[in-house]
């Protein structure tokens, strides 16, 4: 038979080495002695909880990621398409995170649920898919007001994915193939006018110097030999192609004066 002492003794050995409670670096413990919260929570390391007075909530420090499930979402231009989100937050103050909330990550989510419709309800397709940095900085300042009473920081909110209706992916892509033209056309009618006004340059400059023309006639001439080309084309100049025609104009002239008067004589 153990003395009642010994008996005694061993009972709280074995309440105080249960009592005993080990807490991460990333955790931390919130006391509730009698019902009621403890000023600062305990821990990390070896902290001592005495049950049935002491209730221990562990509450993880570490940032937590979860996935808003697709929902779908009708753009201000009435646009059907299904977005989904992440989620990034962390706890800042674990008393708040147990006694202000009952679930902090799930009420989170369901917050991240209706801001995320509310949000890109408000927006257009071309915004969301252009500026999609701002629409995440304004999810997260929403959704970091409402946690805030919770001692929960929302890090970030990243949109995911978009998903659009077939028909809507080929009516984009048909508006970027017709950009896309709207500039090629736009960039060739802007060379062409260059060229046109780089050519009336030239043409005024030659024009100052008339001996111009003729070493660029030559120049011409010496690119295309050096080709080995069997046939040579040589330029003529305009001014005495003109100049031949008005020739031959009055030598007709003059040939068919002469054979009116011969007729008249004769007769």
């Amino acid at each position: 038979m153990f003395p009642l002492g010994g008996i005694v003794l061993v009972i709280i050995a074995f309440y105080l080495f249960s009592s005993i409670k080990i807490l991460s670096e990333y955790e931390r413990g919130v006391i509730f002695r009698l019902g009621r919260l403890l000023d600062q929570p305990k821990g990390p390391g070896l902290i001592l909880v005495f049950a049935p007075l002491d209730r221990m909530v562990r509450v993880d420090l570490r940032q937590i990621a979860f996935d808003v499930p697709p929902q779908d979402v009708i753009t201000r231009d009435n646009v059907t398409l299904k977005v989904n989100a992440v989620v990034f937050l962390r706890v800042i103050d674990p008393r708040l995170a147990v006694v202000e909330v009952t679930n902090y990550q799930y009420q989170t989510q369901q917050f991240a649920l209706t801001t995320l419709r509310s949000v890109l309800g408000e927006v257009e397709l071309d915004e969301l898919l252009a500026h999609r940095d701002k629409i995440n900085l304004r999810l997260q300042s929403i959704l970091d007001q409402h946690t805030a009473p919770w001692g929960v920081k929302v890090a970030n909110v990243e949109v995911k994915q978009v998903d659009l209706a077939e028909s809507m992916m080929r009516a984009m892509a048909k508006q970027a193939e017709a950009e896309r033209e709207k500039r090629s056309k736009i960039i060739h009618a802007e060379g062409e006018f260059s060229a046109a006004q780089r050519l009336v340059d030239a043409a005024h400059l030659l024009q100052t110097e008339p001996a111009s023309i003729q070493l660029r006639y030559l120049q011409t001439l010496t690119e295309i030999g050096v080709e080995k080309n069997t046939t040579v084309v040589f330029p003529v100049p305009i001014d005495l192609l003109s100049g031949i025609q008005r020739f031959t104009g009055n030598l007709q002239k003059t040939v068919t004066a002469d054979s009116d008067t011969g007729a008249k004589s004769g007769a």
